[in-house]
């Protein structure tokens, strides 16, 4: 029995667990698989529904939610809503959720002139014309972290937060332990 399985209080299911990235990089995601075998254990005690691992797309119920990226299109924020609808927990992972990260760095400018760069004055660009087609999401304004949308009940820095401060993270709200990190797992020098 690992360590994980014998720190978890008794219950008679496994937690569910989805997953769902918004305007950003992916990488959040990838530093989660970067857990390598101690997914094993942790598939001991959870279920993973809406995740990578799964490539389920629909959003069920959940007990922890993790959701990375920023609040950049009108997309953003219903898949944000709908996702907090069915998370009893739900947290915001890495920069981009927490604080809006490198997405919110258009914030300085105006959304007009970011469209005019990218698809008027843009290099290489062969027909200008910024798009208007309703399978493209509105952008909003400004990009937003989470927070300023829903309601997040933890937060997990980092850009991607490591594979470390994830399994810390998880194991500690799995057993019901206070979330505490040793400094080596969130300091960013």
């Amino acid at each position: 029995m690992s360590d994980l399985q014998q720190a978890a209080p008794l219950r008679k299911d496994k937690l569910i667990v989805s997953t769902a990235a918004l305007c950003g990089c992916f990488g959040c995601h990838m530093s989660l698989l970067d857990i390598d075998e101690r997914i094993l254990d942790l598939v001991e005690l959870v279920e993973f529904d809406r995740t990578p691992i799964t490539d389920i797309k629909t959003v069920g119920k959940c007990d922890i939610g993790l959701i990375e990226g920023s609040v950049g299109n009108a997309e953003n924020v219903e898949v944000l809503r709908e996702f907090r609808n069915h998370c009893d927990i739900l947290v915001a992972v890495g920069a981009c959720a927490v604080n809006g990260g490198i997405p919110a760095m258009r914030n300085q400018f105006e959304l007009k002139d970011c469209l005019e760069e990218v698809y008027i004055h843009g290099i290489g660009v062969d027909n200008p014309h910024i798009p208007n087609d309703v399978e493209i999401p509105l952008l909003l304004d400004k990009v937003h972290p989470l927070h300023e949308v829903v309601r997040i009940d933890y937060f997990l820095p980092g850009c991607p937060p490591s594979a470390d401060t994830f399994w810390t993270f998880l194991t500690n709200l799995i057993a019901g332990k206070e979330i505490s990190f040793p400094y080596s797992l969130i300091h960013y020098d």
